[in-house]
């Protein structure tokens, strides 16, 4: 009974975590609509390209909320017979999308700057694009902390590139704002296009890193040491347990898969290993939510060959 009450409650959570990232894809699409339209204003009154790398950033980020949305939404679906392991997968495609808007908007953005640098134009309006600064500021801060509740819960990839956007975006926002008031302060026109070339560099290492992660996931990497560490230490610290091999693990969107060998007394029956195994699943399913482990046993001090990488 208790294993069953663990396996319901470790279901309840799952499902908990997948209202919360369609909520999270929501508030991210209603941001980025609400800041595209507030930056548009501000921008077409100023002419800062600081303003319009923002305004370029938040395009994209309106863009690449729209295909985590979705990808998300795929990524939640159920395993079905094509996709036995789930669809996990669409969020570090997502991901990808993601980091190739990202850099196409820097792109643009340095384009820009390096144009400005050679024939600077003064700014006008600018307290609007302050007030409009303040407010984008407000607004992703809320948004970014929502998401990074979500992440904590959910472990999305998704999400995490979406937030990783916004976070971002914080500090292209201070940036942005305080080329607005410097600019006509020191009376100096090339301060809005070197804030707007550098924004659009930090936004490169951004979409570098969201690069990095999706290749990860769709490559199946290993979890982190300390993860695969913290699954022997659960399997061995089960007193039938003799020993474990051949621990391989990927994570697939807010999924994980870990498969591991157990090692124990030969003399015991298939009942008593089954029980083992079974205990030692649930473990490990407790301390990694959402996990599907799969667990082999073999008979301790058996010599076989295992040319599986560990």
């Amino acid at each position: 009974m208790t294993a069953t009450r663990d396996l319901d409650l470790a279901a309840d959570k799952t499902e908990q975590s997948a209202r919360l990232m369609r909520l999270a894809t929501y508030a991210s699409v209603t941001v980025a609509a609400i800041l595209i339209v507030a930056k548009l204003s501000a921008w077409s009154l100023s002419g800062s390209v600081a303003l319009l790398a923002t305004l370029v950033d938040s395009l994209l980020d309106g863009l690449a909320s729209i295909v985590t949305l979705v990808a998300v939404r795929h990524a939640l679906t159920p395993a079905d017979q094509e996709h036995r392991f789930g669809h996990g997968k669409a969020e570090a495609l997502a991901a990808l999308a993601q980091s190739a808007f990202v850099a196409g908007s820097a792109i643009i953005v340095i384009f820009e700057a390096v144009s400005r640098l050679f024939k600077p134009q003064p700014l006008v309006e600018t307290d609007i694009g302050i007030v409009v600064m303040v407010g984008s500021i407000g607004l992703t801060l809320i948004l970014v902390m929502f998401q990074l509740y979500v992440v904590k819960r959910s472990n999305s990839l998704a999400i995490a590139a979406d937030s990783l956007h916004y976070k971002s975006d914080l500090l292209i926002n201070l940036a942005v704002m305080a080329a607005l008031i410097l600019t006509p302060l020191l009376d100096s026109p090339i301060i809005d296009p070197l804030t707007g070339a550098a924004v659009a560099l930090y936004l490169m290492y951004g979409a570098w890193r969201i690069l990095q992660s999706a290749l990860d996931m769709l490559m199946d990497r290993e979890l982190p040491d300390e993860d695969r560490q913290r699954i022997r230490d659960i399997a061995n610290q089960h007193k039938d347990v003799c020993s474990l091999h051949d621990l391989r693990t990927r994570r697939s969107g807010s999924d994980v898969f870990i498969q591991i060998h157990l090692e124990l007394d030969p003399n015991i029956s298939l009942m008593e290993a089954h029980l083992i195994a079974d205990q030692v699943e649930l473990d490990i399913s407790q301390a990694f939510e959402g996990a599907e482990v799969l667990i082999h046993q073999d008979p301790a001090g058996y010599e076989e060959d295992h040319t599986i990488i560990r």
